[in-house]
């Protein structure tokens, strides 16, 4: 099977040696996300709602340049370094996402990268 990379300027560049997304067969699988912004490659923001938006707005912008959207995820990943942010994270996916909702999985980490509250990976069909 082959597969391929996909970018976009709109979400943030890869910080180490990783695809933002990988097309592989029907499935688009799309990076770990962390509230970078794309402009500056700095955390959008330093309170949780603020960073869960900027995640989704990162994941928004990969699916689109892989031909999708949101609503074309699977599978959401969820890495929270407080699960206590659980609620949060459900009523933001919520503005985000329409019925039917992907499969997701929760887990709560010691740490993420550039100190970020939560980073969301995601598979997408397409």
């Amino acid at each position: 099977m082959s597969k391929s990379p996909i970018s976009t300027d709109a979400a943030p560049g890869a910080i180490g040696p990783y695809s933002q997304a990988v097309r592989a067969g029907g499935l688009v699988f799309i990076s770990g996300q962390i509230p970078l912004d794309p402009a500056t490659m700095a955390i959008a923001s330093a309170d949780f709602d603020g960073q869960i938006r900027q995640v989704m707005e990162n994941l928004s912008a990969v699916c689109t340049a892989a031909g999708g959207s949101l609503d074309d995820v699977v599978k959401f990943t969820v890495y929270l370094t407080d699960l206590g942010n659980f609620s949060v994270v459900n009523s933001v996916m919520e503005e985000y996402l329409t019925p039917p909702y992907a499969a997701r999985a929760a887990i709560e980490v010691s740490a993420l990268p550039r100190d970020a509250l939560v980073e969301v990976d995601a598979i997408m069909s397409g």
